[in-house]
């Protein structure tokens, strides 16, 4: 899988069914000068994935607390999304997500941002954290049977917002409220004479 880090993210046109039902053509510069949680699924109606997709929904607030759309792909078609959407989650529906469903039919962006899960033909769960330039700053990629954490990525988000703010680097492990190291020898020594037993 070749590395997106550091780099202009891909951009995309492509048929989505938004938050309100409707179904639109959207491209990622839409979103020009915001973040972009951008993350990639197998299939509609399957097993792991609506697991994943309610809980982005479920913690789209905490995303827009930190200003960042979320964008979901599939090579499912903008029918088949609002056909899911449309679907109890008690019958493995996902119910009204709050944020889009992209339909990548062609298989473009998912060739462009190197998540095509070969033996299935698929998307595998892709996820990429763009930031307000439209640089690619954090990626991850899970095989097909194994659900992503969508907490660890609001983590990511609070890591890469305060190295920008405070220009100083997120050490492992690092949550809001803690320490950031300066990137420096000195800054490197400070830190771990703090903090190395903790890690």
């Amino acid at each position: 899988m070749a590395s997106l880090i550091n780099k202009q993210a891909p951009d995309f046109t492509a048929s989505a069914v938004l938050a309100d039902g409707s179904t639109k053509e959207i491209s990622l510069k839409d979103y020009a000068g915001k973040y972009v949680a951008l993350f990639f699924y197998p299939k509609d109606f399957t097993f792991v994935c609506p697991s994943e997709l309610i809980a982005f929904d479920h913690r789209i607030g905490e995303f827009e607390k930190r200003g960042v759309v979320v964008l979901g792909v599939s090579m499912d078609d903008a029918e088949t999304h609002a056909k899911w959407r449309d679907t109890p989650v008690n019958k493995g529906g996902v119910g009204a997500l709050k944020y889009p469903l992209i339909a990548d039919t062609s298989k473009a962006i998912t060739n462009d941002y190197n998540v095509l899960h070969e033996q299935s033909g698929f998307s595998m769960r892709g996820t990429f954290l763009i930031d307000q330039k439209g640089v690619v700053q954090h990626m991850v990629c899970n095989n097909l049977a194994l659900g992503r954490d969508i907490d660890e990525l609001l983590r990511i988000i609070d890591a890469l917002q305060f190295t920008e703010k405070h220009g100083e680097v997120c050490p492992a492990g690092w949550t809001t409220g803690k320490s950031g190291m300066k990137p420096t020898a000195e800054g490197v020594a400070a830190y771990l004479s703090e903090n190395a037993a903790k890690l």
